[in-house]
C-alpha cells in the first residue's frame, strides 16, 4: 500500500495545516493540552496529528455561533437557498478529495465513498437548498370566529450536535444543512477519530459564502468537549448520532438544561425473508445489506430472519457469495471490502463471533486475514447460523461484517422474532406476496422498512428510528420538525374592546 500521506492517496493534506478546529469561519488549533492522531485503519499508520478541543474552544464555537444567529436567521429563504446551492457546486468541485480523505480515515473502499457518501452528501445540500424556500406552516384561518390565526416557523438559535465514526462526512451534513436552511447555526463536535471531511464540508460552506459563524466544528473527545457542548447554556438544541448507551447520557445532560433534543441511535436490523421470497435477490441483498461500510453501519442487515422451506438454500447461496467478496486496499479498484474503524473495533466484533462458537456455528469467515493485511484492521465477512434468539449475537449490536440467519415457521412468528430486540431503527421483508410484504410494514416496529432491498436511502425521506434506537429524523422536510419552534400568532378581528369571554373572569353579563 502507499504511504497514507501521500498526494494521491491524501490530496487535501495541506487543507489541514492550522488545526482541527474551525471557529468563525478558520481553522484554529485545540487549546486542551492534548495531541491526537488520526490513522489509517488499513494500515495502523498516522495520517494526521492535531490538538483536541479543550472547553474553551467549545465556549469560543459557541460564541461564533450565537453572534452569527441574528443575521443567519434573518435572511431570506431565498437567500439561505441561494448559499446552499453554492455550497452544493463548490463540494461537487472537491468530491474526489473528499471521497479520498473519507476513504483514508475511515478504511471505506474508495468506490463506496465515491458512489455513496460523497454523491449522498452532494445531493443532501441539493435538496435542503430547495427545502429551505418551504418552510411553511398551517395558512392563516378563522378557525375561533373572531380571531385569524396563523402558524410560524422559527430557527431554535444555536444547534450543538455530535456526529459518529462511520459516516463522518454524510452525518456532518445530516446535522449542519436541516439546522442551518431553517437558519439556526450550529457547532458540531465529529469523533475525533474521523474530523478530516467533517472540516472539509465546513470548509467548502465558507468558501461558498455561508457567513462565519454559521457552522463551527470542534474536535474533541466526548467528555472533554462533547459534554461541554450538550450543557452549554447557550445552545438550545441537542443532535446525537451514536450509540444507544452514550445518548442516555447525552440526554441526561441536555434534560438538566431543558434543551431540544434529537437522537438517532443503536439498531439490530432485522432481513425478513419469507417462502415467497426470490432467493437470488434476498442472498444478494442480504450480502450487501450486511456488510456496507464492512457492517458498521446502525441500518446494516444484521438477523437474517428465513421461512424453513428457504433457510437451508438461503444459508448456502448466502455464504458463497460472501466467500467471494475481496478484502484488501481500500483504495485499489478490486476492493470490495476494507477493514473496520481500528483494532479495538474489529477485536471486539471478533469478540463477540468468539463467544458465539460456544453456542452457534460459524458458517464461513470468523476470522481476521493474515498475510498483507495483517497490520489493518480487516474481519473477514461472517455467518452464523445456529444461534438462539435471546443470544448475545442476536441481541446486541456487534458494528461489523456479521450476519446471523435464523429460521422461523409462520408469518407471524417471523415478524414477532423481527421485533424482538430493543431496537427499532430499520429492517426490510422479502416477499413476492404484495399482501405479505404490506403487512411486514405495517407490523414491524422500525423507522424504515424496505421491501426486496435493504440500505438505500434517499434526501427526499426521513431517516430516524423507534424504541431504544432514539426519536427524531434526519434528512426530508420532517428534519425541520427537529430544527424549528412552531409559533402561533393569533390576531383579533372584532375591535371590541369588552369582549364577550372577559365576562368569565369580572363583572357580569
Amino acid at each position: 500500500m502507499d504511504n497514507p500521506g501521500t498526494p494521491e492517496r491524501f490530496p487535501a493534506r495541506d487543507r489541514f495545516a492550522d488545526g482541527a478546529q474551525f471557529i468563525a469561519g478558520r481553522l484554529t488549533k485545540g487549546t486542551s493540552g492534548r495531541h491526537h492522531a488520526v490513522t489509517d485503519p488499513a494500515t495502523g499508520a498516522e495520517v494526521y496529528a492535531y490538538e483536541l478541543a479543550g472547553t474553551d474552544d467549545v465556549d469560543a464555537a459557541v460564541a461564533a455561533a450565537r453572534a452569527a444567529f441574528p443575521g443567519w436567521a434573518a435572511a431570506t429563504p431565498g437567500e439561505r437557498s441561494d448559499a446552499l446551492h453554492r455550497f452544493a457546486a463548490v463540494l461537487a468541485d472537491r468530491a474526489e478529495d473528499l471521497a479520498r480523505a473519507e476513504s483514508l480515515q475511515c478504511g471505506k473502499p474508495l468506490k463506496l465513498t465515491r458512489e455513496f457518501d460523497v454523491p449522498g452528501t452532494i445531493d443532501n445540500t441539493a435538496f435542503f437548498a430547495g427545502a429551505a424556500r418551504h418552510l411553511q406552516g398551517q395558512s392563516a384561518g378563522e378557525y375561533s370566529g373572531d380571531h385569524t390565526s396563523y402558524v410560524r416557523r422559527e430557527p431554535i438559535g444555536v444547534v450543538g450536535s455530535i456526529a459518529p465514526w462511520n459516516y463522518p462526512l454524510q452525518m456532518a451534513a445530516w446535522k449542519i444543512l436541516p439546522a442551518i436552511a431553517a437558519g439556526n447555526t450550529i457547532v458540531l463536535k465529529p469523533a475525533e477519530l474521523t474530523p478530516l471531511t467533517s472540516l472539509l464540508f465546513a470548509q467548502a460552506a465558507t468558501d461558498a459564502g455561508i457567513p462565519d459563524g454559521v457552522i463551527n466544528i470542534v474536535t474533541g473527545t466526548g467528555k472533554g468537549a462533547g459534554e461541554h457542548l450538550v450543557g452549554h447554556p447557550d445552545v438550545a438544541m441537542t443532535s446525537f448520532t451514536g450509540s444507544t448507551g452514550v445518548g442516555k447520557r447525552v440526554a441526561e445532560i441536555a434534560t438538566a438544561t431543558v434543551k431540544r433534543l434529537h437522537l438517532e441511535l443503536g439498531g439490530k436490523a432485522p432481513f425478513v425473508v419469507f417462502d415467497d421470497a426470490d432467493l437470488e435477490a434476498a442472498a444478494h441483498g442480504a450480502v450487501a445489506g450486511s456488510l456496507i461500510n464492512t457492517g458498521q453501519d446502525c441500518t446494516a442487515a444484521t438477523r437474517a430472519y428465513v421461512q424453513r422451506p428457504l433457510y437451508d438454500a438461503f444459508v448456502e447461496r448466502t455464504a458463497a457469495l460472501m466467500e467471494t467478496v475481496r478484502l484488501g486496499d481500500p483504495f485499489e479498484a478490486g476492493t470490495d471490502l476494507g477493514p473496520l474503524i481500528s483494532h479495538v473495533q474489529r477485536d471486539r466484533v471478533a469478540g463477540f463471533v468468539d463467544r458465539a462458537r460456544a453456542y452457534a456455528r460459524v458458517v464461513t469467515g470468523g476470522e481476521a486475514p493474515q498475510g498483507d493485511l495483517k497490520n489493518g484492521a480487516y474481519y473477514r465477512p461472517t455467518l452464523i447460523a445456529g444461534a438462539a434468539q435471546d443470544s448475545e449475537i442476536v441481541q446486541s449490536e456487534i458494528f461489523g461484517p456479521v450476519l446471523v440467519v435464523l429460521p422461523f415457521d409462520s408469518d407471524d412468528e417471523g415478524i414477532r422474532l423481527a421485533n424482538d430486540t430493543p431496537y427499532g431503527l430499520a429492517a426490510s421483508a422479502w416477499s413476492t406476496g404484495v399482501y405479505r410484504a404490506n403487512r411486514a410494514t405495517r407490523e414491524i416496529k422500525a423507522g424504515c422498512v424496505w421491501v426486496n432491498d435493504h440500505i438505500p436511502i434517499i434526501s427526499e425521506m426521513p431517516h430516524g428510528g423507534y424504541k431504544a434506537s432514539g426519536f427524531g429524523k434526519d434528512m426530508s422536510v420532517y428534519s425541520f420538525e427537529e430544527y424549528t419552534q412552531v409559533k402561533h400568532v393569533m390576531f383579533d378581528n372584532t375591535a371590541v374592546a369588552e369582549k364577550d369571554w372577559h365576562r368569565t373572569i369580572f363583572g357580569d353579563r
